[in-house]
C-alpha cells in the first residue's frame, strides 16, 4: 500500500484525499520536514531561498512603486531570505536599506550565500533602519520563534509605525502553530507571504489579523514531499466535500433525501424555529420537531412544513427517538436548562448511536458532570461549543493557548468531533484530523446563528455525509451565505440564503 493509498484509508469519511494534500496546512516541524525531504530529493536549499525571495518580490513590486525599503533580517534563514530580497529590489531600483539582527560574519549555511550575494550596505538592526523609509520587509523572525522577543529586535518592530510591511513566512513574534503574538511581536503586517502550504498561525486569531494579507507561493517544493509529512490539518475548502454534498435525482424521495429530528423546548422557540429551517433549506427531505405538549400549537403555526410531534415527557420524546429513518438529531438548540427532563432526552439521544448534533443548551446541561456526557456517547458525535460553553465542558483546556490543540484535545477526550467556533473556527476528529475555516465574515457574531449552524449539518449527515465531513461543509455554507447577505446580518435571514451557496458551491470546479 502507497503512502497515498494510506491517506485515502485514514482520512474521515466523504473527504477527498486529493483535495487535502491541496488544502493542507504544516506545523512549523512539518513544513522543515517538507524543505529537507526537497533537498534530500536534490533541490539546492538555496535554490529554495532564492524562489522565496523571487516570490515576495513580486508581490512587493505588483503592489508599489518604488521607493526606499527597509529590509530587516534576522540571523537565520528567514533572514537569509530578506537578503535575496534586497538583491532583487535593488535591481529593480529600489533605495534598499538591510538592518542585520547579529554580525553578518556569524551567517551559516544558505543564509551566509545570500547575504553574500548581496552587494549593497548592512548595518547593525536598530530604529534608525525605519528612516524615511517607504516600505518595510520583516525578515527578522519566522513561524518557528517560541519566545517572546525583546532588545533592538522589539525596539525595531515597535518603532515601524504605519509605514507599510510586508513579512516573510510569518509577522515577527507571531506563531506558526498557534498564531499566538509573543511579547515584543509585530501585531500587524500588511502582507504575508509564505511559501509551498499555509501554517495554523496564519489562519487562527489572532494571526490571522497580524498576517493582513495572505500570500502562498509555489517555490518549487514538491507535493510528494506530503506523502511522508502526512498532514492532519488542513483549511476549509469544498473541494475537500463538494463531491460528498447531498443531491437531489429524480429517485429522490423525503425520507432518501435526509430525516432530521430536532429537540424542541419551551421557552426559547426561536433556537428550534431557526435549526428547523436551516435543516429544512439545506436540504433535508423531512423536519420532525419533538415539541412540548403545550408549546405544539405555536411550532405548528410557525413550521407549517415541518413535523410537529407534541412530547409529554422523555418516554413520549423517546418514542418519537425510535423511528428508524431518522438520520441526524439536533439537541440543544432552545432545549432549557431547567426544564424537566432535558439531560434525559440528550442521554437518550447519545445512547441512541444514530448520528446527533449536540449544541447549545445541550451542553451547558452537562456543566458539572461532562465525563457523564462523554460516557454515554455510541455513535457519531458532533459537539458544537463556543468558547463559553467549552470552558464548561473542558474547564482544564479552556486556556490553552493554542485553539487548534484544544479542539484536538477535546476531541480525543470527549470521543466526538468538536467544532470550536469562532471567526477561526476549529473542527477537530478524535483521530486528530482538524479542519480550520477560513471564510466566515465578522457579522456572523448574531444571536441564534450557531442554530442555524446545527440544522444544516443535521441535514447533511442525514443526507449520508460524515459528521466530520458535514461539520467542514456546514461550517463553510454558513459562512458563505452570510458573506452574500453583508452587513445587518441577523440569524433569520440565513436559512433561505443556504441554497444558493449551496448551488454556487456545487456547480465550481472542484480543484
Amino acid at each position: 500500500m502507497t503512502d497515498m493509498d494510506t491517506l485515502l484509508t485514514i482520512l474521515p469519511d466523504s473527504l477527498d484525499a486529493d483535495a487535502w494534500r491541496k488544502c493542507c496546512l504544516l506545523g512549523v516541524g512539518e513544513m522543515a520536514q517538507a524543505d529537507r525531504l526537497a533537498i534530500d530529493g536534490g533541490i539546492p536549499g538555496y535554490d529554495l531561498m532564492r524562489a522565496a525571495g523571487g516570490a515576495v518580490m513580486r508581490t512587493i513590486v505588483d503592489r508599489y512603486d518604488p521607493g526606499t525599503v527597509a529590509v530587516l533580517c534576522g540571523p537565520g534563514n528567514n533572514g537569509g531570505d530578506g537578503f535575496v530580497v534586497a538583491s532583487l529590489l535593488a535591481d529593480r531600483g529600489w533605495t534598499v536599506r538591510v538592518g542585520l539582527l547579529g554580525d553578518r560574519d556569524a551567517l551559516t549555511g544558505d543564509a551566509a550565500l545570500a547575504a553574500a550575494d548581496y552587494a549593497g550596505p548592512c548595518q547593525a538592526l536598530g530604529p534608525d533602519i525605519l528612516t524615511d523609509a517607504t516600505l518595510v520587509v520583516d525578515a527578522v523572525f519566522g513561524a518557528g520563534l517560541n519566545r517572546d522577543i525583546d532588545g533592538v529586535a522589539a525596539a525595531t518592530l515597535a518603532a515601524i509605525g504605519d509605514v507599510p510591511v510586508i513579512a516573510i513566512d510569518m509577522p515577527s513574534g507571531v506563531s506558526g502553530d498557534s498564531g499566538e503574538i509573543r511579547s515584543g511581536g509585530l501585531a500587524q503586517a500588511t502582507a504575508t507571504i509564505s511559501f509551498f502550504r499555509g501554517k495554523a498561525g496564519h489562519w487562527l486569531l489572532p494571526g490571522r489579523v497580524a498576517c493582513g494579507d495572505f500570500v502562498i507561493a509555489d517555490i518549487g517544493i514538491p507535493d510528494t514531499v506530503l506523502d511522508k509529512v502526512d498532514p492532519k490539518l488542513a483549511l476549509n475548502h469544498p473541494s475537500l466535500w463538494a463531491r460528498a454534498l447531498p443531491r437531489v435525482s429524480p429517485t429522490s424521495h423525503k425520507y432518501n433525501r435526509g430525516h432530521v429530528l430536532v429537540a424542541g423546548g419551551a421557552e426559547l422557540l426561536g433556537a428550534a424555529f431557526l435549526a428547523t429551517r436551516a435543516a429544512q433549506r439545506a436540504g433535508a427531505g423531512i423536519v420532525t420537531v419533538a415539541a412540548p405538549v403545550q408549546q405544539g400549537p405555536l411550532y405548528r403555526l410557525a413550521l407549517e412544513s415541518a413535523v410537529i410531534r407534541s412530547v409529554k415527557d422523555t418516554r413520549a420524546f423517546i418514542e418519537v427517538l425510535e423511528d428508524p429513518r431518522i438520520g441526524c438529531t439536533v439537541i440543544g438548540p432552545g432545549l432549557g436548562v431547567i426544564a424537566a427532563g432535558s439531560h434525559e432526552k440528550v442521554l437518550a439521544v447519545l445512547r441512541d448511536g444514530r448520528p446527533a448534533i449536540i449544541d447549545a443548551d445541550a451542553l451547558v446541561l452537562f456543566e458539572s458532570s461532562p465525563q457523564t456526557l462523554f460516557d454515554a456517547i455510541r455513535g457519531p458525535v458532533l459537539l458544537t461549543p463556543h468558547e463559553g460553553e467549552f470552558r464548561r465542558l473542558f474547564p482544564d483546556l479552556a486556556d490553552v493557548p493554542n485553539k487548534l490543540d484544544r479542539a484536538r484535545r477535546a476531541a480525543e477526550r470527549s470521543g466526538a468531533t468538536v467544532l470550536l467556533k469562532g471567526y477561526d473556527t476549529v473542527i477537530a476528529d478524535p483521530a486528530g484530523y482538524a479542519v480550520i475555516n477560513g471564510n466566515a465574515p465578522a457579522s456572523l457574531a448574531t444571536a441564534g446563528a450557531g442554530d442555524v449552524l446545527a440544522g444544516t449539518i443535521a441535514a447533511f449527515v442525514a443526507g449520508g455525509m460524515s459528521v466530520f465531513a458535514a461539520a467542514c461543509a456546514g461550517t463553510y455554507v454558513h459562512a458563505a451565505a452570510a458573506a452574500a447577505f453583508g452587513p445587518g446580518l441577523i440569524a433569520s435571514d440565513l436559512p433561505s440564503l443556504l441554497p444558493t451557496a449551496i448551488e454556487k458551491i456545487q456547480s465550481q470546479t472542484v480543484i
